[in-house]
């Protein structure tokens, strides 16, 4: 379907904004579409941990194994899917901000509308449609980054109230 480009200036060091971003089955906290993540096998999260993720999409529920594939703590981390419908690769990269005043995250996305019904000229617009979400999607992560608190409760609350 097509790439897009997203950033967002959160009011926290890198290695705190890491620590919720990279950490997949934390994801349905600030990322609407999920609706659960789940680690395949054991071990740490890095470079080849791969999870279950289930994402309530236009056309109902689909599930797609997706695989860490760059992870480095702090500035780094892709998601891509190697299996399921509706193929994508997110990287999201950290920036310090000038002076410790926080991070920057850009998300870089290639997604794909194989196994949904959208018409080859209705791309862009669905191309824009999820970068619009994954904006606001970010805006949750950084409420729940810059809270005091990220506990489950707080985070599900914040989701609730974006939406």
């Amino acid at each position: 379907m097509g790439t897009f480009q997203t950033t967002i200036s959160i009011g926290r060091p890198p290695a705190e904004v890491f620590d919720l971003l990279a950490d997949t089955e934390k994801t349905p906290l600030w990322y609407e579409a999920v609706v659960s993540a789940t680690k395949i096998g054991s071990g740490p999260a890095g470079r080849g941990r791969r999870y279950r993720l289930v994402r309530a999409l236009p056309g109902g529920l689909v599930e797609n194994e997706v695989e860490i594939t760059d992870y480095e703590p702090a500035r780094r981390v892709t998601l891509t899917s190697v299996s399921g419908p509706t193929p994508f690769r997110y990287r999201y990269t950290l920036e310090p901000l000038a002076q410790g005043a926080g991070t920057r995250v850009i998300l870089d996305g290639d997604i794909t509308t194989e196994g949904l019904p959208v018409p080859a000229p209705l791309r862009p617009i669905a191309t824009r449609a999820f970068q619009h979400g994954m904006a606001q999607n970010l805006a949750v992560l950084k409420r729940i980054v810059e809270s005091s608190r990220t506990s489950p409760a707080k985070a599900a609350a914040e989701k609730r109230r974006d939406r």
